[in-house]
């Protein structure tokens, strides 16, 4: 219905003055003056499609913001994940400092002089933080073989150890949480 069939002209029988019917978001009826059936009609009709468009946006954005958290989410997981890869590696290039340490150690002169006590000092302060970032050795001497820990260099008879254990550490393995930066190599009693 066009706005010519719902203006009231000047000779309208009861004396409007010619403005349109709701042409104005805050017109008023003047006082005794009721719309007609298709007014009324047209009215809800418009009524109904704008509370539809309303739902219509309102779950669109409802949907993006849900979208929105999903990614951000996404995102902090991919980065929590890629620091975890960063920090394993670099632990990973430091331990081979830890083991040429306590080979010099087990290899030290039989006196304790000054350079012995600095070696020590030196291998306490590594594995103090190393082990403040979550590194902890793979105890593995004595332990059943796994092969998602340990990593076999050879397998021998023995005779003090069960067959499919652990006899002796040639490397030690390390972990960073739960997850293995560095298996132990190990010899196995077959």
């Amino acid at each position: 219905m066009s706005n010519e069939h719902r203006q009231h002209g000047p000779a309208d029988a009861d004396g409007a003055s010619g403005e349109a019917i709701g042409s104005g978001p805050h017109e008023a009826l003047p006082s005794g003056e009721s719309l007609s059936a298709e007014a009324q009609e047209d009215l809800i009709f418009r009524l109904k499609a704008a509370e539809a468009r309303a739902t219509e946006n309102l779950e669109g954005w409802q949907r993006s913001q849900a979208e929105f958290q999903n990614y951000r989410k996404r995102v902090e997981r991919d980065a929590q994940v890629m620091q975890a890869a960063m920090k394993a590696d670099i632990l990973r290039q430091v331990l081979p400092i830890l083991d040429d340490l306590e080979r010099a150690l087990q290899n030290r002169p039989s006196d304790t002089g000054p350079w012995v006590s600095g070696i020590e000092l030196i291998h306490r302060k590594l594995k103090a933080i190393l082990e403040a970032q979550g590194v902890s050795r793979i105890e593995a001497e004595g332990q059943p073989f796994d092969p998602a820990l340990h990593e076999a260099i050879s397998h021998e008879q023995a005779e003090t150890v069960k067959s499919g254990h652990v006899i002796a550490v040639t490397q030690n393995g390390y972990m960073l949480g739960d997850q293995v930066i560095r298996p132990a190599t190990v010899r196995v009693a077959q």
